[in-house]
Order: C-alpha cells, then structure tokens, then sequence
C-alpha cells in the first residue's frame, strides 16, 4: 500500500517505519532538523521490540510531491491539526482514508470539515515513544497498538486492506468495533497521565507509589469520564478500574505522557485540547473538573512553551 505518515514523529514515525520496513511504500512527512537527519543518515528506531534503521526511506517537507496515497497516518500536535490538514490533501483521493492518531478527542471532527467525512477516520494509539533525537526514535513501552474505526460502522476496503497489510507486518491494529467510545477511552487515560505526569514533573511510578497522588490520577479520569458521559457518550465507569489497575501494574514506572516531554523540553503543550478540553467542556455542561482546573493552573504558564 501507499502509506503516509503525517508527521515523522514520534508516532507516525514509530508506525510508518514498521510498515515500511514490511516492504509498503511510505512517506514520510518531515521538516527542520528532523527532515535533515532522515535525509542524511535514515530513520532509526530504537525499540523494546527491536531496533530498526531504515538507511534510505521517502522522506520530503511537501506532500504535493508524494501523489495519492491509500492511508495516511495523521499524527501532528494538535495545535497544528488545521495547518496540516490543507498541507494533506494532495495526497488524498475518493479512496484515502485518513487515520488521525492524535491525542486529544475532536481532531477527527476537526479533520472532516476540510478532508471529508468518508475520509476521516478516527483512531487511537497505545504507546510510548519520543523522538531521542533528530531521526532517532525511542519506543520504550512494551505495548504498540493502533485501532481505529468509521464512526457510523459501515464496511470499508480501504481500511480492510490496512488493517490485513499492518497485520502482516507485525503491528498489533485493528478495527474497532466503537471508535467513539474507544476515544473516549483513551482520552479519559491520557487526560490523567498527561496533567499527572506534566504537572507533577514525574513518571508515573513515584505517583502511583504515593497514595494521595494517585488519587490526584484517578480524580482526573473520573471528571474526563463524566464530561463525556454528559457529551451523551456510553461509557462504562469500569474503564477507570481497568486504568487504574493498568497505572499500579502492567505500566512501566518510568513513563511518562509526550505533554511531560514537551514540558521539560520547553516546546509548547497540548494542554489546551487534554486537561484543558476535560475543564472547558466541564464548564460548558455543568460539571466541576477542581483536578483538571489545578493542572491548567498549573502549566498554563508553560503552554506555548519555555524555549
């Protein structure tokens, strides 16, 4: 298949490198120092599942010169979301479907206005990866999983074929059965790792280990659970157990959220569309979000970065 990913970064590196190390044709998306790096000495990943150099690999600033393609991975910061939609679509045909792996949950209601509705495909991602440097990405969780889904359900080859050519190479993916509530999911999960871990200023293993910081977690995934139960979303409230047993178990103690990267690295946050999304909503449905005010307090000085 053709295969973009929108961007060469952390995840739509990590994703893209695979499929294309499986023999697919992608593209990478890529600018600044990134783009010279990939350019001049490929794209590495550095992997608990395996390290991977790809020494020669399709890598431009300009989607206008990659053509149509059958997927693209759309992975930018979610300040970028409209920018890189207009810079997507010469690559888009009636059969494209874009698969947004960004964090946060409207970017595929964002993406749909300018892409199109039968383009854009919702999706999420479990994993854990930064960019350790130019061309160099570090992959240090030991799960890696992309699912994502139409959100009326109908049938749809195109994402059939992904689904069987990322199988083929390796990658846990697949269709999700509610991508709606899968976002949801996900968001409720992000929300709290993200303003626990940027606020705090640690991986999660020290907070989970410290019983009233640990509250502070589950605090923020019960106000992003209830924003979206108020948003009309079904939702199960034993998606924070399952979290919660996630965070005290299988979780390795050193993660941390990509939003706690950029806090230490200076570069601007998501917090607007994370924390701040679970706050703006709470205020706009009726419901009082004190943990996701606190982290918005917190970092709001830092949200367009430090640098």
């Amino acid at each position: 298949m053709r295969i973009a990913a929108m961007a060469a970064g952390a995840v739509g590196g990590y994703f893209g490198a695979r499929l294309a190390a499986a023999g697919h044709d992608v593209f990478f998306i890529a600018r600044g120092a990134n783009l010279a790096a990939i350019e001049t000495s490929g794209l590495n990943i550095e992997s608990v599942h395996g390290d991977l150099h790809l020494p020669k690999v399709n890598v431009t600033d300009d989607p206008k010169a990659i053509g149509p393609v059958d997927i693209v991975l759309f992975a930018v910061k979610l300040w970028d979301t409209e920018k890189a939609a207009e810079l997507t679509k010469p690559m888009m045909t009636d059969t494209t479907r874009v698969i947004t792996l960004q964090n946060g949950i409207d970017s595929a209601e964002r993406l749909a206005p300018i892409l199109g509705a039968e383009q854009t495909v919702g999706g999420v991602t479990y994993i854990a990866t930064t960019i350790a440097a130019p061309g160099v990405i570090k992959h240090t969780s030991t799960f890696a999983r992309m699912s994502f889904g139409r959100a009326d359900g109908k049938a749809d080859a195109t994402l059939d074929r992904f689904v069987a050519a990322g199988k083929a190479a390796g990658l846990d993916l697949g269709l999700s059965a509610d991508i709606t509530a899968e976002r949801w999911k996900k968001f409720i999960f992000l929300t709290a790792m993200s303003g626990a871990t940027a606020a705090l200023r640690s991986s999660i293993g020290p907070i989970a280990a410290d019983p009233e910081l640990l509250a502070f977690v589950k605090q923020l995934m019960e106000e992003a659970y209830a924003v979206g139960r108020a948003s009309g979303v079904a939702l199960d409230h034993a998606v924070i157990d399952e979290r919660m047993a996630q965070i005290t178990g299988s979780i390795e103690p050193g993660m941390k959220a990509s939003m706690a990267h950029d806090r230490e690295r200076g570069n601007r946050l998501e917090l607007d569309w994370l924390s701040g999304k679970v706050r703006a909503l709470g205020r706009e449905l009726g419901v009082a979000t004190p943990a996701s005010d606190a982290v918005w307090t917190v970092l709001k000085l830092h949200r367009m970065g430090t640098r």
